[in-house]
């Protein structure tokens, strides 16, 4: 039987002591394009967040790979995974720049090879290939979705992690990067979104329900 990508046991998270969710179980198996929606404050990009160790489950476990992820695993699993924000976060400089820095790490540079694939992605995803020569501030924000989305893939990490990553995107552009998603048939997605296109895309969709407040002590 194949390990699952994603494997997700009773979790159990709080913020500021207020809990975001609790007993939540989920598994995706490789290849498998997940839809997580809900309403705000429901635990959608907490969940996300979980899952790359930047919020610490009260109780369960999370596994990638079959490999539970710790404080001492965090570091490794992370290799395995993309992350797209609803606004990506970009260091200051040109677009070219943005796309070619994770390769001058040291855990990436056997992989720079991959950024002869760029005008290519460019291209499947509407976008011209002079954008390479702008400014990266000077990007609309539908642009820099689809350049975070590039940067991602360009990593072949085996899991892509969205949060709304397509919410500034045109009809075409939208259907430009569901398009470039499916084609990778062995790629794991999970994905935050509240639009019914998007939701089509995806093999399962998971509803998480905003948690009940808890009566003060």
């Amino acid at each position: 039987m194949q390990i699952p990508a994603i494997e997700i046991e009773n979790l159990s998270v709080k913020v500021n002591r207020q809990s975001i969710f609790s007993g939540l179980s989920l598994r995706l198996d490789q290849g498998q394009k997940t839809t997580l929606v809900g309403r705000s404050g429901s635990g959608k990009s907490s969940l996300l967040r979980a899952l790359l160790g930047f919020v610490a489950p009260e109780s369960g476990t999370i596994r990638i790979f079959g490999r539970k992820l710790t404080a001492h695993s965090v570091w490794e699993l992370r290799t395995h995974m993309a992350y797209v924000a609803q606004e990506p976060e970009m260091a200051a400089g040109k677009v070219r720049d943005v796309l070619e820095t994770p390769f001058s790490f040291k855990n990436n540079r056997h992989l720079r090879e991959n950024l002869k694939r760029i005008p290519g992605l460019l291209d499947r995803l509407q976008l011209p290939g002079e954008i390479s020569e702008k400014d990266v501030t000077d990007l609309s924000g539908g642009e820099r979705q689809r350049i975070a989305l590039i940067s991602a893939l360009l990593l072949d990490r085996e899991i892509l992690l969205l949060d709304e990553a397509s919410s500034a995107l045109d009809q075409a552009a939208k259907h430009a990067v569901i398009d470039l998603l499916r084609a990778g048939r062995s790629l794991t997605i999970l994905s935050v979104s509240h639009d019914r296109e998007w939701m089509g895309f995806s093999d399962n969709i998971v509803e998480l329900s905003e948690p009940q407040k808890e009566a003060p002590a």
